[in-house]
């Protein structure tokens, strides 16, 4: 019993998210990264499940889903070097944490980083690519 409660009041790690350019200076790019805390189970109820449900329809999930998540948005424009995100004072609240790389495929589920602590996004030709920074 004691196991099960201590999961169900599991709460996020991250405790950083550093953004970083592998593109050339000159590549004509312009992308976008988003971090999203959920703080309510009920908000994953009709998640958006790939990187184009969330793009074509990003302002109606976020106004239904009201204060129960906080959005980091990361614009990336030509020339983009690095960026280390602010992140929400909350987020140690948040039940789940993801990321949606405008870059990716359309198909691109979003990528879970509840339990990492610190977060590195590398943006390359690709996609995205999301490890923990050391």
């Amino acid at each position: 019993m004691l196991v099960l409660l201590s999961t169900a009041t599991a709460r996020a790690e991250v405790h950083s998210v550093f953004v970083q350019s592998r593109l050339d200076y000159n590549a004509i790019l312009i992308t976008e990264v988003d971090v999203l805390f959920v703080y309510n189970d009920a908000v994953l109820d009709g998640f958006p499940a790939t990187k184009t449900e969330w793009y074509s329809n990003k302002r109606g999930f976020l106004e239904s889903a009201g204060d129960h998540v906080d959005l980091v948005s990361i614009f990336v424009p030509q020339g983009f070097d690095s960026e280390m995100a602010s992140l929400p004072q909350r987020r140690a609240d948040a039940i789940k944490i993801f990321v949606f790389g405008q870059h990716d495929g359309s198909t691109r589920a979003p990528i879970d980083i509840t339990d990492f602590e610190n977060v590195l996004v590398e943006i390359d030709q690709f996609g995205i690519l999301v490890s923990e920074r050391n």
